[in-house]
């Protein structure tokens, strides 16, 4: 199904209707799951590494960004403590995925610094990918309404630019089931959108999604302007499917 779209929002107000992939359509040997931040790759991708790893494909996952700025005027959790938590959270998760810690990567970068130190991530992110040499990267929606995730997505674009590499681009939406910040897109981009069913691994999914109490419940109570995911975007993430998009090449 090809969707092409003018000034518009994505296809997300009625997802219900999109069509299905299985995952043998996109199982591979090697695929990268890549995050802008700790817990996007388990909000977006967690039914699809869930069950890739069923599969025996070898699912490595990257994190770009720290997530210390979800809490910045913490006392008890300062940025070094802030970090470590969310490390541990992010191991948790995957954990519960079928991801080992040696398949998770932290680059650590503060959040909001893809764009200042964008020619050293790019070259960092250029030899992690050639060393892994995914078949399939999962990538945030280049259109994201975060800042990180849209960095993210150009960071990923740029790593592969005169690799001699050439995987498949899945592309997830995090910000843009909000349809108060959704965007809308150029009358010139084609994409295509599907449902991912994973119904087999929604319950595994949702307890991963559990393991980021930092995100999701009051554990860091002494910030007042901290993050937490309210529950109707977290809402979005526990159903039996995942939305993915790729570019019509």
């Amino acid at each position: 199904m090809m969707n092409k779209f003018g000034m518009i929002g994505l296809p997300l107000d009625n997802p219900s209707v999109l069509p299905w992939r299985s995952v043998n359509e996109i199982a591979c040997s090697a695929a990268l799951i890549v995050a802008p931040h700790p817990d996007d790759e388990t909000l977006g991708c967690g039914g699809a590494i869930a069950l890739l790893g069923s599969l025996n494909c070898d699912v490595q996952v990257l994190v770009i960004s720290d997530g210390t700025l979800s809490h910045p005027r913490s006392r008890k959790y300062p940025a070094d403590k802030l970090l470590a938590l969310r490390e541990t959270e992010t191991l948790s998760a995957l954990k519960l995925l079928g991801v080992e810690a040696n398949a998770v990567t932290f680059c650590r970068m503060q959040d909001g610094s893809i764009s200042t130190q964008y020619q050293s991530a790019v070259a960092s992110c250029r030899d992690y990918i050639t060393e892994v040499a995914p078949q399939i990267i999962f990538l945030p929606w280049r259109y994201d309404p975060h800042a990180d995730h849209r960095a993210t997505w150009k960071l990923v674009k740029a790593a592969l630019h005169d690799l001699h590499l050439s995987p498949r681009l899945i592309e997830y939406p995090i910000w843009d089931w909000d349809w108060e910040q959704r965007g809308s897109l150029p009358a010139s981009l084609e994409v295509t959108t599907w449902r991912l069913d994973i119904s087999t691994v929604v319950e595994v999914k949702q307890q991963a999604i559990a393991a980021y109490r930092s995100q999701i419940t009051d554990l860091i109570d002494d910030d007042p302007q901290g993050f937490r995911l309210s529950a109707e975007m977290l809402a979005n993430f526990t159903r039996p499917w995942e939305v993915y998009l790729e570019e019509i090449q």
